[in-house]
């Protein structure tokens, strides 16, 4: 089981006039939910976005 598939749920934190940052990775969504309203407070200017990363199935080779 790889690193990726442990942490399924993304956590994105949108800052103006800067690029999409992967901010932490976590297991459950409980887990990012709560990490998120913390981070809130401390960047108020700041928008966090969580989503689960499915990811895409790696093809074998012939």
């Amino acid at each position: 089981m790889s690193y990726s598939q442990l942490y399924r749920w993304v956590m994105i934190c949108l800052l103006p006039h800067m690029q999409p940052l992967v901010f932490a990775r976590f297991c459950n969504p409980s887990d990012a939910k709560s990490h998120s309203q913390a981070m809130k407070q401390l960047m108020p200017d700041a928008k966090f976005l969580i989503f689960l990363n499915i990811g895409m199935p790696i093809e074998q080779e012939e």
